[in-house]
C-alpha cells in the first residue's frame, strides 16, 4: 500500500480544540498540497482524516483537488498510533491518504518507516509503503 501521511494544515488558535478551523494560510496550504498531488498523478482510493475539524477541512481540500471523497476516522484522532492507522487503512485500496496530528504523524512515520522521525510542519507529508496482507 502506498500511504501518504499528512499533518493537517495550519489552524487557528482557540477552544474547544476539536473545533479549531484552518486559518486562511492553512486553507491555502491544503489547496496547494492537493493540487501538487493531483499534478503528480496521485489518485487515492481513500482519504481518511482525524475527526477534528482542522483535519477534516484539510482532507476535504485534498479530496476536492483529487476528485474523491474524504471521511473521518476515530482511529486517527489525537493519540493515533501506527497500529490504529493500519487498522483504519486496511482494505481501503492501494493508495491511501491519511490526515492526522502531531506528534502522532512523526511517531507513526518513524515506526512504519526507517525509524527516523521526520519533521512534520503544518501540511507536511511523508510517503510510506506498507506491505499488503500476507497470503500465508
Amino acid at each position: 500500500m502506498r500511504l501518504f501521511l499528512i499533518r493537517h494544515a495550519d489552524a487557528e488558535a482557540g477552544e474547544p480544540d476539536e473545533l479549531r478551523r484552518l486559518s486562511p494560510e492553512g486553507r491555502e496550504q491544503a489547496r496547494a498540497l492537493g493540487k501538487r498531488l493531483a499534478d503528480e498523478g496521485i489518485r487515492p482510493d481513500a482519504v481518511l482524516t482525524s475527526p477534528l475539524l482542522r483535519a477534516r477541512e484539510t482532507g476535504e481540500a485534498l479530496a476536492g483537488a483529487l476528485a474523491c471523497m474524504s471521511e473521518p476516522s476515530d482511529a486517527l484522532a489525537p493519540g493515533a498510533t501506527a497500529e490504529r492507522l493500519r487498522s483504519a487503512v486496511a482494505g481501503r485500496g492501494e493508495t491511501v491518504i491519511v490526515v492526522g496530528h502531531q506528534p502522532d504523524c512523526g511517531e507513526i512515520a518513524a515506526e512504519l518507516g526507517d525509524g527516523t522521525e521526520p519533521r512534520f510542519p503544518p501540511a507536511g507529508m511523508v510517503e510510506l509503503h506498507l506491505p499488503g496482507p500476507s497470503t500465508s
